[in-house]
């Protein structure tokens, strides 16, 4: 064997190993999203072999080049800021947009939406990290966002509940705050907007650094890409 191949092969199995370590870690109610971005599509299909099948993309080119080349059966998850003019790469396949945070992007999402005839899951994005870098809404705007006239007649979106990203930091408090910040969002939302939608019931909290705590405070779905793929 050459040794390329003995690299591909030992590749493989780690990525392998990696998603069955961590599918015996964590409950099977938690919804386990494998963060591609910059992995090839040779690498998302060992983990697809693996018997992983959700993957999370950040950037609208990767994805729309990758899409094509593997399995129909992949559920797409777009993880990052998303600008408007791109939504319509990624309408026809993709299966939920994370970063929702603003009323402009959902209803270009309904509109593209609508040209694909099909519902796009969306999750609205908190801003809960002490960095002001990261994107995301306050409850206030997403309450704006939910009581607008132009949010009612949107038929070709579903929230299905929110996401937030904790702050990059080896401060445990903090981090497990912000997680708790988050799900009180959710029971506010729910609460008064969405109890009677079993659709609206996704927490996407937690990465390969923190998904353990984030499952803690009610996480239903990590976004998990180093500790499956290795680092980049």
């Amino acid at each position: 064997m050459c040794k390329f191949a003995r690299s591909y092969l030992a590749l493989s199995m780690g990525i392998a190993n990696n998603i069955r370590r961590i599918k015996e870690e964590v409950s099977d109610e938690i919804k386990i999203i494998a963060v591609s971005k910059y992995k090839s599509a040779e690498e998302i299909r060992t983990a697809f072999d693996a018997g992983q099948r959700r993957f999370g993309e950040n950037k609208v080119q990767e994805l729309v080049l990758k899409q094509p080349l593997l399995s129909k059966e992949i559920e797409w998850h777009f993880l990052g800021h998303l600008q408007t003019n791109k939504v319509k790469y990624i309408a026809p396949f993709i299966h939920m947009i994370h970063s929702v945070d603003s009323l402009k992007l959902l209803q270009e999402i309904n509109k593209e939406g609508k040209k694909s005839n099909r519902v796009i899951h969306c999750l609205l994005q908190f801003h809960i990290a002490t960095e002001e870098t990261k994107f995301g809404l306050d409850m206030q705007k997403a309450i704006e966002i939910l009581e607008s006239p132009e949010f009612q007649p949107m038929r070709h979106i579903c929230l299905a509940g929110i996401m937030g990203m904790a702050s990059f930091t080896n401060d445990t408090y903090l981090i497990k705050t912000e997680f708790k910040k988050l799900k009180c969002c959710f029971i506010e939302l729910k609460e008064k907007y969405f109890r009677e939608d079993e659709s609206f019931c996704e927490i996407s909290m937690g990465m390969s650094g923190d998904y353990q705590l984030a499952i803690q405070e009610g996480s239903t779905m990590v976004r998990i890409g180093t500790i499956i793929f290795g680092t980049r």
